[in-house]
């Protein structure tokens, strides 16, 4: 088997069991191996560290498969990880019944590059990485079997993908679109979910336990929902009894499927929900000069900072859009802040909430106050050798 040879102390976080071998730790290869090949990783005195995947194009050259020397990568350790993984699951109560659920959340789940999501009776599966590449058909093939999914769409079509010389990818590795997109039930709500055309694998999975939250807040509160998407925060707030919700986005589809999804609540009031089409960095002041004021405003905005390369852009524009709603709150409300940027952490992210509090406060004096801190459900693992997998965080502040 080819060898990658690590430089003198570069074997550090291997030891602490992290998954990613950069470019610059590696100091040669022995023998040849392709794009997701496995390799045998070796420290610089020789010693055998585990298995990785070879990704000659990423700046992440290897990801390690396993840190057993001697495990065999073949399709039944593809099975053996899928099994875990769907394991760990049904021992978590809240996540039982779920019609919608995250299976395998790639390196936390130590299947690096792999992300697979459950909606009903289908699956959609994104590999992002060359190793997953490599063994798209065993994972597919344990996945399948292991949930009994009858359907399996692939949105392989992540810009990461480029990153590892990969193309994208989407399409039905089995099934077919049956006539619609699926449907779950989110805390007594509907949601329609395209897996086809939709965000990431069709619907941010990893906000439901922050939306439930959402509805326990909003009973007679006046909501703001930016960036709604399909308006799952904002129906769980009529859920709940919010007075009125406004709900921002600039995507005129995810509006429409926003409004479809509440015309499958007919439980809920239509009559105290709006949707508007606008660019939320803009509208944000458009409100404020009318006078508009909230008891609460979410805050769930795109990817800002894909790496720490893109922290500083990324702060500015998170300071923008929290200072904003630091104003369009009234006395006694509640901003719901999130930030899934993996480049900017929950330190950073907490300063930067800081600072745009304390320049709203500049004039009016309104102080602003940590109520809870918030992260992904809990089928979004994060793994303590991998730091990097906590990406979501997110803040309740009150002010007065």
């Amino acid at each position: 088997m080819t060898q990658l040879i690590l430089k003198p102390g570069r074997e550090r976080s291997l030891l602490r069991h992290h998954p990613w071998i950069f470019e610059g730790a590696v100091e040669r290869l022995v023998g040849r191996a392709k794009s997701g090949d496995t390799v045998e990783v070796l420290g610089a005195d020789g010693r055998a560290l585990g298995k990785a995947a070879w990704s000659p194009k990423s700046s992440i050259r290897a990801r390690m498969w396993s840190f057993n020397p001697n495990e065999i990568i073949d399709d039944a350790f593809f099975k053996r990880r899928v099994a875990a993984a769907l394991a760990r699951r049904t021992v978590l109560p809240e996540l039982q019944g779920q019609q919608g659920l995250r299976l395998v959340h790639a390196e936390s789940d130590g299947l690096p590059g792999v992300i697979c999501d459950r909606y009903g009776d289908i699956l959609v599966l994104a590999f992002s990485s060359a190793g997953a590449e490599k063994w798209r058909q065993a994972i597919t093939a344990a996945l399948l079997k292991g949930t009994g999914c009858t359907r399996c769409y692939e949105r392989s079509d992540a810009d990461l993908r480029s990153l590892e010389g990969l193309a994208p990818r989407c399409g039905w590795l089995q099934g077919e679109a049956d006539g619609g997109m699926p449907t779950i039930d989110e805390h007594g709500i509907s949601m329609e979910v395209d897996v086809v055309a939709g965000h990431k694998t069709g619907f941010y999975l990893d906000q439901r336990d922050n939306r439930l939250l959402v509805r326990r807040l909003a009973a007679g509160r006046r909501v703001l929902n930016c960036f709604c998407y399909t308006g799952g925060f904002s129906l769980q707030a009529l859920a709940g009894g919010a007075a009125q919700v406004l709900s921002l986005d600039s995507s005129a589809p995810a509006l429409a499927t926003a409004r479809r999804n509440l015309a499958l609540n007919p439980q809920l009031d239509a009559g105290r929900a709006e949707w508007r089409e606008a660019d939320v960095f803009e509208e944000q002041r458009k409100l404020f000069a009318a006078g508009a004021r909230f008891d609460l405003i979410v805050l769930d905005p795109p990817k800002f900072a894909p790496s720490p390369a893109h922290a500083e852009s990324a702060a500015r524009a998170y300071k923008d859009i929290n200072l904003q709603a630091f104003k369009l709150l009234a006395p006694g409300g509640l901003l719901m802040t999130f930030s899934c940027s993996g480049g900017v952490g929950s330190e950073l992210f907490q300063k930067i909430v800081a600072g745009a509090a304390l320049d709203a406060g500049a004039s009016t004096h309104m102080q602003a106050r940590i109520v809870r801190r918030l992260g992904p459900a809990a089928d979004h693992p994060v793994l303590l050798d991998f730091p990097e997998g906590d990406y979501l965080k997110g803040l309740v502040c009150m002010v007065d």
